[in-house]
């Protein structure tokens, strides 16, 4: 009795342990896979709208093809379709991982490439690659697909990208925020960063005044009213740019001295005066990280100190960005990022609070400059240079005013949480010039009328919808049009894609290309006499960084370059009795500190060993370096 109720319990735990474990609720489904759905819905409790309704826009490939083109711009589906099939077809050198959860729930997908057969990630130097940070700036994550199917497309035909791929790691993020790239490229809306709902205009009311599509036609456009009433002369602060003849630019001047007023599409939900100034999220997750954080607007009491919009409630508040700065400080080998944007044509660094000289260490500064070359052979871009004072003073004086333009600090960016704190060269990066390709009127300004110009003697004049009439409900007699906010403000028209994906993520290489590399030139196990040994390990980095910025010293997120042996325990016991004992160093640790190896340096460590018996001992010499790899090799001590 007793052994077949055993056998019962044998046979129910073996069941157990093979039955899959399922959830009792259904499984999400997000509104861009249901099909049937007509609106689009959006997490959160707010005031305003969270449901939107459907469009698929001509510029966006919404089902895979057979192949992957850049002809049109891929939702976030399509990519991670890429991405799983490029998992299943290249197993020896992808790893496909979700290495977080968006607010709304959906998986951010990344991939690993490296060549599995020799080491581990984490045992290689590494660069890391991110783009969809803001829910409409899409070129960049296009840059990321475009670069990770070079990437593995090469592998095995470019000798460079077979030895990159073989000797290091490219971590690859194409979609940060999949939330607002869906919100984005399935309905008209348009928001920043995160769907977080936000009181963006601090009356107490969360996302109460998005745009609205007032025609129907599933793009949010501009109005512009023609002022009448004296209370609207007043504020008017627009006029007809007199420098384009068919009278569809429009020129902001100060309040009064205008004859047009300016709205985006929509209404004025809250009745406050302004026209969709609290839509959907409002956060930013360029804002949210950790160095040099400040409160969001409003947080600053006293009235008199910075705070910086879009910020969090505090550092790293969102998921998104928590998910990227906690991934980075758990893999210290990277030491090169670019985390982009869009859409001023410009390879962006830190500082983003002070000038350069300033706070960043001579050395570092000199190779970031070295890279803002670099970047700027590959894109020709207009600017290169730091957030603060390049970005910010970039076109010299205020069009409006012409005083002459000042530094302006960013809080809480990207660029100095990867420098100040993570000790890395990052970048963040932004593609795309809304259609400015050249300096059409000879003014140093490349804005929208040079892309106007553009839009009529290249494109077709595709990018901006000629002025006609509508009535508003408040209002009254207005007119709609202006320029496509998503695919030519924000990203350029579809044909434009791949050559701006292309050359930035070429940059992005050229920079993978320039990772340090620790490699090992000599092991030499010497007898000294019986039962005494020397060895040596000699190396040297290969690569054309250092193994690590003197901001990464800093802040030690970088070890120094080590050297250890390590031998059977069996045989290192017992202290002066040990069969095995290392002589040299002298010291209890064992351990050589080889500080930190510069670009073309060779060093060298030596230990001598003492070895009791006849016997051969065999043992591993271990090379550590953060950014330069792990490696470690046998010898034998033959007696």
């Amino acid at each position: 009795m007793r052994k077949s109720t055993l056998l019962i319990l044998a046979c129910l735990t073996s069941g157990m342990a093979s039955a899959q474990v399922r959830s009792f609720e259904a499984a999400k489904l997000f509104p861009e896979k249901n099909e049937k759905a007509k609106f689009h819905t959006v997490s959160g409790e707010r005031h305003g709208p969270s449901f939107f309704k459907k469009f698929q826009f001509p510029e966006v490939e919404y089902t895979p093809g057979e192949a992957l083109s850049f002809d049109k711009y891929h939702t976030v589906e399509v990519m991670y379709h890429w991405y799983e099939t490029w998992a299943k077809q290249y197993p020896d050198i992808v790893d496909l991982y979700v290495i977080g959860h968006s607010f709304e729930g959906r998986p951010i997908y990344q991939m690993t490439l490296t060549n599995k057969k020799t080491g581990k990630d984490t045992d290689k130097p590494a660069a890391y690659f991110e783009g969809g940070r803001h829910s409409g700036e899409i070129t960049s994550s296009e840059s990321i697909l475009w670069l990770t199917q070079h990437l593995l497309e090469s592998y095995g035909k470019d000798p460079e990208i077979t030895a990159l791929i073989d000797s290091k790691a490219i971590y690859l993020r194409p979609q940060n925020n999949p939330d607002g790239s869906n919100l984005y490229l399935y309905t008209e809306q348009r928001n920043r960063s995160t769907v977080r709902p936000t009181d963006n205009d601090r009356d107490g009311l969360l996302d109460e005044d998005p745009e609205e599509d007032m025609d129907g036609d599933g793009v949010i456009y501009q109005l512009r009213k023609k002022a009448v009433t004296d209370e609207e002369k007043e504020k008017a602060n627009f006029i007809i740019d007199p420098k384009d003849p068919k009278a569809r630019l429009m020129k902001r001047t100060f309040p009064g001295k205008g004859e047009y007023l300016m709205y985006t599409e929509g209404y004025d939900n809250d009745g406050d005066g302004s026209y969709n100034e609290d839509g959907i999220g409002g956060l930013d997750l360029h804002r949210n990280y950790p160095e040099n954080w400040r409160p969001n607007s409003g947080g600053d009491l006293t009235g008199r100190g910075y705070t910086q919009g879009g910020a969090g409630e505090y550092p790293l508040s969102e998921l998104e960005t928590r998910s990227t700065a906690l991934w980075m400080l758990s893999h210290p080998n990277i030491s090169v990022v670019n985390s982009m944007d869009t859409r001023v044509p410009m390879h962006l660094r830190p500082p983003s609070t002070s000038k350069s000289e300033e706070r960043m260490y001579p050395e570092d500064l000199a190779i970031y400059k070295e890279m803002d070359q670099l970047g700027l052979s590959f894109t020709a871009y207009p600017w290169a240079g730091d957030v603060y004072e390049t970005y910010s003073t970039r076109y010299k004086v205020n069009s409006m005013t012409g005083d002459p333009l000042k530094p302006e600090p960013l809080f809480g960016h990207g660029p100095d949480f990867g420098y100040f704190y993570y000790g890395s060269i990052w970048y963040g990066d932004e593609l795309w010039n809304n259609g400015a390709m050249k300096d059409y009127d000879g003014d140093g300004v490349y804005d929208e009328y040079d892309g106007l110009m553009w839009d009529d003697e290249a494109n077709g004049s595709k990018g901006f919808k000629p002025w006609s009439p509508i009535t508003h409900p408040v209002l009254g007699e207005v007119e709609i049009g202006g320029f496509h906010p998503k695919f030519f403000g924000q990203n350029g028209p579809p044909w434009q894609l791949e050559d701006w994906a292309k050359k930035q993520a070429l940059f992005n290489l050229a920079m993978a290309k320039k990772l340090p590399q620790i490699s090992i030139s000599d092991l030499k196990v010497i007898k000294l006499s019986d039962g005494e040994f020397e060895i040596s390990l000699e190396w040297s980095n290969t690569g054309q960084l250092p193994v690590a910025l003197e901001q990464a010293k800093l802040v030690k997120i970088v070890q120094e370059d080590r050297v250890s042996l390590d031998f059977d325990k069996e045989l290192t016991k017992g202290y002066e009795d040990a069969k095995v004992k290392i002589t040299t160093p002298s010291l209890y640790d064992k351990t050589i500190y080889a500080g930190y190896t510069g670009v073309g340096e060779k060093k060298t460590a030596t230990f001598r060993v003492k070895v009791e018996g006849d016997e051969s001992v065999k043992g591993k010499i271990r090379l550590s370096s953060t950014r330069g790899g792990y490696f470690e090799r046998e010898f034998t001590l033959n007696q």
